[in-house]
């Protein structure tokens, strides 16, 4: 079971950090245990001696093939593996040990679910500091949980991306820092990629290719899994992800955020009637895989408005009977649309999917989206439809964890996808750039060569390819 670790936290600075991109060197105070990781020279020395002279495409690997050291490592048998996972993507700083056939020693996440309550959101600069606050502490806890010291590991496995890059910096700076003082292979990981994988720890059955549904607060991810590294984007959000809206529309109907927007809203819609509004499914005109959110958060908050509701001053504890059932009808009826949509656009990707490899037998729902019961009943209807088994991790390995990091991190490292560990002598004053929008695989349109798409759409897991650096002299 997670442990949850609540750290206490000053206020958040101005929401103007959110544009903030540049991963600039950690203050010395008042995160002086976060020193900032040794610099990437050999790494980008060695990337750049084999590079094209042009800057390489958006849909470009996300790693080298294998470490150039790989064939003088050598591997331990899979069953002997033993992978911390850091996530420090967005809001909840977190950490694992996992073995290699998929037991999970330890799990370690520190909530800011108090703060993102208090403040309405995220605020990167806010959340930054939370992390480089507990991130030591939640590293140790998993390595003690686990009964292991680093010296036991066999690699690191950290978050690069996609995410909010004051955060991905804190999880980078202490792998790197953990890698270097036990020399251990890194392995940079894919967020995205990681909620898709951790679906094969809990069902070993589970093998490519496979179709699956990534939902979060930030994500509305449809891809075909062909292979390990190897996907095709069938469809994403063209603007809000679900997630956001579950958490806008609690936000909205004035729920208790501290169990999380979703979690709340889910509640209360078990007390509404899911007719009672009628809002407009997004997009029925659109013939593709896209999701859109914008437009269905506006109708919620226009139906707030034609009721009166003071949901603002009034939090749901304090509404009255008949106050409470207009805000429980909202949400049912939000929710009901909300899910409809997911719906309608994962049964074209089902068709889609099944075009491009007939033998698809599983479909995978993950995210913390995943954890809605509602969601899961309806896309196993989905599931069942098409005669395809859902398959969808617990509660606990839907929303960000340790554990996804280090089994993707398994995953890779056992067919050689991995960085050396960082050089002893490389100097630790180094400003660098993390680019957090990372693309899952190439984007498919009905009609495209197949074998192009399957050819084009690889990713890798590396800090190599994820992280530009520069060295400040």
């Amino acid at each position: 079971m997670a442990a949850t670790l609540l750290p206490t936290l000053s206020p958040p600075v101005s929401r103007a950090a959110a544009a903030f991109l540049l991963l600039r060197r950690a203050p010395a105070k008042p995160f002086s245990c976060l020193r900032p990781p040794p610099t990437l020279r050999r790494f980008l020395a060695s990337a750049s001696s084999s590079s094209p002279a042009t800057p390489p495409p958006a849909l470009r690997p996300l790693s080298t093939v294998a470490s150039s050291s790989t064939a003088a490592r050598a591997v331990p048998a899979r069953r002997d593996l033993l992978m911390l996972g850091i996530e420090t993507s967005c809001d909840d700083t977190a950490a694992a040990v996992v073995r290699g056939d998929g037991e999970i020693l330890s799990q370690v996440v520190s909530s800011q679910a108090d703060l993102l309550a208090r403040y309405g959101g995220v605020a990167p600069k806010m959340a930054e500091e939370a992390h480089a606050l507990v991130i030591d502490q939640v590293v140790q806890k998993a390595l003690d949980d686990a009964k292991l010291s680093g010296s036991d590991l066999s690699a690191v496995a950290v978050t690069v991306g996609p995410g909010l890059s004051l955060c991905l910096r804190v999880g980078v700076h202490k792998a790197r820092q953990v890698a270097k003082s036990f020399g251990l292979p890194i392995v940079g990981v894919h967020h995205m990629e990681a909620h898709a994988l951790v679906s094969r720890l809990v069902n070993k059955d589970l093998d490519f290719p496979f179709l699956a549904l990534l939902i979060s607060g930030g994500h509305n991810l449809l891809v075909l899994a062909h292979s390990l590294g190897q996907y095709v984007q069938l469809g994403t959000t063209i603007d809000d992800a679900i997630g956001e809206a579950y958490d806008k529309t609690a936000r909205w109907l004035g729920l208790d955020m501290r169990k999380g927007g979703g979690p709340a809203l889910e509640e209360l819609a078990l007390d509404g009637d899911p007719d009672a509004v009628k809002f407009r499914v997004p997009m029925r005109q659109h013939k593709d895989c896209n999701f859109s959110y914008a437009g269905l958060k506006t109708q919620v908050r226009l139906a707030i408005e034609s009721m009166n509701l003071s949901t603002d001053d009034i939090p749901i504890l304090s509404a009255s009977e008949e106050d409470r059932q207009s805000r429980a009808n909202i949400a049912a009826s939000f929710q009901r649309v909300a899910v409809l949509h997911l719906e309608e656009r994962c049964q074209r990707a089902v068709e889609w999917a099944l075009k491009i490899e007939p033998s698809i037998k599983y479909f995978v729902v993950s995210g913390g989206v995943a954890s809605n019961k509602y969601v899961r009943s309806r896309l196993n209807q989905v599931a069942d439809n098409n005669s395809l088994q859902l398959v969808s991790p617990p509660p606990s390995l839907c929303t960000d964890n340790g554990v996804m990091i280090a089994w993707t991190g398994i995953e890779h490292f056992v067919v050689g996808r991995f960085e050396d560990p960082p050089a002893d002598d490389e100097p630790d004053d180094m400003q660098y750039e993390l680019r957090p929008r990372w693309p899952l695989g190439e984007e498919y349109s009905e009609g495209r060569s197949v074998a192009r798409s399957l050819k084009t759409a690889r990713v890798h897991p590396s800090l190599t390819s994820m992280i530009q650096g520069s060295l400040q002299k």
